[in-house]
């Protein structure tokens, strides 16, 4: 099921700091799949169809890498089928990448970093009608995935890279302050509360979705902002279905006090942690 067919509001690129673009290529066109759509100077596009751009990758002068901060957790990249999952695994294996595996009952996840440390989620959502829902909040769990039943679905084809129907599914970040975060994504950006875990995270969606952006403290509440030149999240833009729904989100940040910056590139906001967000159509 692929949430990003209906006129729903969602993540649609994210942009991330490397510390070596050249290495950074490799690896996302070898081991994650991507091809490359753009590439100027110390910048590339990297895209699943040849024409949309899903993950945006820069190379900062002096770039560093700080832990312990605000920033990126992982971004997500959402599979169409189960037997993509299947095939993808596979490859992996062949390339001999370690990773992690989970199953959280609304979705099938793979986890791993690229070179710099940047974590990447790969999975596949299960329907909708498969999910389960208590008092409003979705049931999601991280339990060990079973290997061999997605396993069960490969079809036999070659990894030739990412299916061109791949998305860019969810952003999971760190922030400094849960609460302060929910605010900025709830009543900010307009996303609802789908799951909260107490202190330690909340997971916030639209239309119902499992989530789209999910916000947790696990680098410790308080953590700093990370510096510009740092590799991780850079930016990241949350696509609305209309114009009148991105004059109203924008207007809705300026009225709680939150930055606004009018730029060439776009308009863009960031949360109380530092996560920068571009608003777009």
């Amino acid at each position: 099921m692929n949430f990003h067919k209906a006129p729903v509001n969602y993540v649609s690129e994210v942009t991330i700091n490397v510390s070596d673009l050249k290495k950074s290529l490799d690896f996302y066109q070898e081991v994650i799949g991507f091809k490359v759509k753009s590439q100027t100077g110390k910048e590339a596009e990297l895209t699943a169809d040849g024409k949309t751009t899903l993950l945006r990758l820069v190379e900062p002068s002096n770039p560093i890498n700080r832990h312990r901060t605000s920033g990126l957790y992982h971004f997500a990249i959402l599979l169409p089928d189960r037997s993509d999952l299947a095939a993808f695994i596979k490859h992996l294996a062949e390339k001999d990448v370690r990773l992690g595996a989970s199953d959280h009952a609304v979705s099938e996840a793979l986890y791993l970093d690229d070179p710099d440390g940047n974590g990447i989620e790969v999975y596949r959502d299960r329907a909708p009608e498969e999910w389960s829902w208590n008092n409003g909040e979705v049931h999601m769990v991280t339990e060990p995935l079973n290997v061999q039943d997605v396993m069960s679905t490969y079809k036999g084809q070659p990894f030739n890279g990412l299916p061109e129907d791949t998305v860019m599914g969810h952003l999971h970040l760190h922030v400094s302050n849960i609460e302060d975060a929910v605010k900025f994504y709830t009543e900010g950006l307009g996303l609802e509360m789908i799951l909260r875990f107490g202190p330690q995270a909340a997971f916030m969606g639209f239309d119902k979705y499992h989530h789209h952006i999910a916000v947790n403290v696990w680098n410790g509440v308080g953590a700093p902002k990370p510096a510009k030149n740092s590799v991780g999240l850079n930016h990241y833009i949350m696509k609305y279905h209309t114009e009148e729904a991105v004059e109203e989100i924008v207007n809705n940040l300026k009225s709680l006090g939150y930055p606004v910056e009018e730029t060439p590139e776009g308009t863009f906001s960031e949360d109380p942690a530092g996560n920068r967000v571009k608003i777009s159509v």
